[in-house]
């Protein structure tokens, strides 16, 4: 639960009355549904809950059961989800708000509804240590709850939807958090489950919420060209509809626009602008099949009707009937070259195939609703089963955790065949060492090098769709630390790490053996003095780092150990030996020289009594007491939070670096709100690139705009022109965001220039 309670001067009378609606809202939804009609027991459940969150109120004003009904309301009309999820929805917030527990759920209304609610409970309560993130922890309570009931996973999204829907009364640190975690973990968890419905919703309120300036101006150019779009698709879909109406086929035909965040992610990574985005509009055709059997002819019989009206492009025929993704996504996809010289794709799809599509997994359930998922369940089951594996050696570190349940979440997917023909679905930039571990955890192991249609090549060759791939194994084979490198999956990430511990491990007590045995012939025992001075003659910073390069043969024992040891070193050899550190900063010294040679300024400290729902301003004169990582450079203008440091120092990011998104949603209670103040008194670095056709007095025009018309400071430039191509960076001194969009506006203008972007 993300919702902080307050109460509000809203009269009781108010309060009941929307109350009362909002719950007649929700029955008729689902009576309206096609799920078996337990009126009963939602009912009683929506009194049990209003009775227990009586008086408490939302940060909006409401009734706190407003939000409970809400979620309820999302999982039956959103997700189509029947009883039993409804009730876990208005209950998911009793045991951990009010003096129920999971025994009187269980009591009143069954153990199903009971488990499902304990699960979602456990997601929200517990109590972590220092180190540990409370999110990657939350986040491995989800996975092991959802593996138990899938239910659990989608009423924990439908939670987060009405939070997202709902966030604007939050301030603007907790905002960014929240908004961050739901764009790193619950989009694509959603996307995963085939919610694709809702995971673009969840996009893009963390788009809103993140960056809002940047959605108000999409959404405002979505709308000023709305009508040229809509002239577009009617023109387009005219001569498909009399196609498709001569075919007989009961049909509709529906127009899919780009929606703002994934427009915004398009223009961050191809570095455009929205007016080249040439796919913002789809078209979407979902057909009614005459037979049930005839579904997939069907589907083809549209696309070769289509091919006679428009030219397809060849490279971009998506057939996801034969073999469906991960969450269950079926279509045929398209891409139509128009009358107006414009690609626009085409989905296709049945009645049933927009229904998984959009409901993703939860439209199993309306069928479903009594019964319970076993991992035996297609591909789900796979996946499930592939996060149990990671969660029963999990990385040591949240962020580790999380980023391998990411590349098992985010991945797109390929298939590949095995030698007996059996089709693997695996994602997409997978190598052959990947698949040996999906295989088998021992054939991942020993493998030497693969078979890829019948050809050699090494474990780290990367597969692509329609592959057939043999495994070539020995058993002289031994995990390598290098393997950890080019493996992409979560699973072989996650075995090679789980392995070479084991295996370290085993060298450390090799190590340990090794030395008492050699200081005991030396009339000698293993004390913490002993082994200090050996971690620092050696350079290694902890007990367990030397036994185990004693173990693996890295360090070999002699005399200067046990002289090291008696303090029978000379100064000059010391000195000797460690001369090369002082161009080394931080290796091999204590922490008290460290915090000698720590930088001076004086930086802006976050005390307790710090007010973190209010931003820290930036100015020009307080800037040198934040600090900015090199990861994202962020300049005034851009859109910025702070993070709290280990020594409560604020490290300032841009909202969009990768980095952020993981602090975000790792250690989401020390992120801040941060916003400038400058004016143009400093000058901050940035870099543009350049390319376009090269011709003469292009390069002094180019300078021309920059320094003649805009008066920015060149600092350094670095100009490459061959075969007729002009390309290059550009450094500049400028003082914020505002200077360097008009350098690239007023640069774009220049005759031969194709492409200008900035490097962040």
């Amino acid at each position: 639960m993300e919702e902080q309670k307050r109460q509000y001067p809203i009269t009781e009378e108010e309060g009941e009355k929307m109350v009362d609606e909002a719950f007649q809202n929700l029955l008729n939804s689902y009576l309206a549904s096609r799920h078996r009609k337990k009126v009963d027991i939602i009912t009683k459940a929506f009194h049990f809950a209003r009775q227990a969150h009586k008086g408490v109120r939302r940060l909006s004003g409401e009734p706190y059961i407003m939000h409970p009904i809400a979620v309820a309301q999302i999982a039956c009309s959103e997700m189509g989800l029947g009883s039993t999820s409804i009730c876990s929805a208005l209950l998911h917030d009793v045991v951990e708000d009010t003096d129920y527990t999971v025994e009187d759920i269980s009591n009143i209304f069954g153990p199903k509804i009971a488990q499902i609610v304990d699960g979602l409970t456990k997601i929200s309560g517990g109590i972590f240590g220092e180190q540990a993130s409370a999110q990657a922890e939350n986040f491995k309570k989800l996975l092991l709850t959802m593996s138990e009931d899938i239910r659990v996973i989608l009423i924990k999204i439908c939670d987060r939807l009405h939070n997202m829907r709902t966030l604007a009364s939050q301030p603007a640190n907790k905002q960014y958090k929240i908004a961050g975690e739901t764009l790193y973990i619950y989009a694509p968890l959603a996307n995963r489950l085939g919610l694709n419905k809702i995971k673009s919703e969840l996009e893009n309120l963390s788009f809103r919420f993140e960056h809002p300036e940047e959605f108000a101006k999409i959404e405002m150019l979505l709308s000023e060209t709305a009508s040229k779009r809509d002239e577009l698709f009617n023109d387009f879909i005219a001569p498909i509809e009399e196609a498709l109406t001569k075919m007989g086929l009961k049909h509709r035909i529906i127009k899919r626009v780009k929606t703002p965040y994934s427009i915004w992610s398009k223009m961050q990574t191809k570095h455009v602008s929205f007016d080249q985005i040439y796919d913002l509009l789809a078209v979407r055709i979902i057909f009614t099949p005459s037979k049930d059997e005839l579904e997939i002819n069907e589907c083809f019989d549209i696309y070769v009707a289509l091919s006679k009206i428009y030219k397809s492009h060849p490279d971009r025929l998506r057939e996801w009937l034969n073999h469906p993704k991960a969450n269950g996504y079926q279509a045929l996809h398209v891409t139509l070259m128009s009358n107006k010289g414009r690609w626009i794709e085409v989905q296709i799809r049945s009645e049933r195939m927009d229904e998984v599509a959009e409901q993703g997994f939860a439209a199993h359930w309306k069928y479903k609703e009594g019964g319970e998922i076993t991992e035996d369940e297609g591909e789900l089951g796979d996946w499930l089963s592939t996060i149990k594996e990671i969660l029963d050696d999990p990385q040591p570190d949240a962020m580790d955790f999380l980023d391998a349940i990411k590349l098992n979440l985010f991945a797109s997917e390929i298939f590949v065949f095995t030698p007996k023909g059996e089709i693997k679905t695996m994602p997409a930039g997978c190598t052959a060492l990947d698949f040996a571990f999906q295989i088998h955890t021992f054939l991942g192991s020993h493998c030497i090098g693969a078979k890829v249609n019948h050809k050699l090549v090494p474990l780290s060759h990367k597969l692509e769709s329609g592959d057939q791939v043999e495994i070539l194994t020995s058993n002289s084979q031994h995990v390598e630390p290098s393997w950890v490198n080019f493996v992409s999956t979560a699973k072989a990430k996650g075995k090679i790490q789980a392995i070479l511990r084991r295996d370290n491990r085993e060298s450390q007590k090799e190590g340990e053996r090794i030395l008492t045995e050699f200081l005991a012939r030396h009339d000698m025992e293993v004390t913490t003095s002993a082994l200090d001075k050996l971690c620092d003659l050696h350079e290694v910073r902890h007990h367990e780092d030397l036994f185990l390069a004693i173990g693996l043969k890295n360090i070999i024992l002699g005399d200067k150990d046990i002289d090291e040891i008696y303090g029978r070193r000379s100064k000059d050899d010391d000195l000797k030996s460690k001369s090369w550190l002082r161009y080394v900063p931080f290796v091999g010294k204590k922490k008290e020289d460290r915090k000698e040679e720590r930088d001076e300024r004086s930086y802006f400290i976050i005390d307790k009594d710090f007010n973190r729902k209010k931003p820290v301003i930036i100015t020009d004169d307080n800037l040198n007491q934040f600090i900015f990582p090199t990861c994202c450079h962020a300049i005034p203008g851009d859109d910025v939070l702070g993070f709290i440091d280990g020594r409560n120092r604020v490290v300032i990011h841009q909202r969009n670096c990768s980095v952020a998104s993981k602090l975000k949603s790792t250690y989401g209670k020390r992120i801040l709100d941060a916003k400038w103040d400058m004016h143009k008194r400093l000058f901050f670095d940035a870099t543009i690139e350049v390319s376009g056709i090269d011709r003469i007095g292009l390069l002094n025009q180019v300078t021309q705009v920059i320094s003649g018309q805009l008066n920015v400071n060149i600092h350094h430039i670095d100009i490459t022109c061959g075969e007729g191509i002009f390309s290059g960076k550009i450094e500049l001194r400028i003082h914020d965001r505002e200077d360097v969009d008009n350098i690239i506006s007023l640069l774009k203008d220049v005759d031969g220039l194709q492409e200008i972007n900035q490097i962040m």
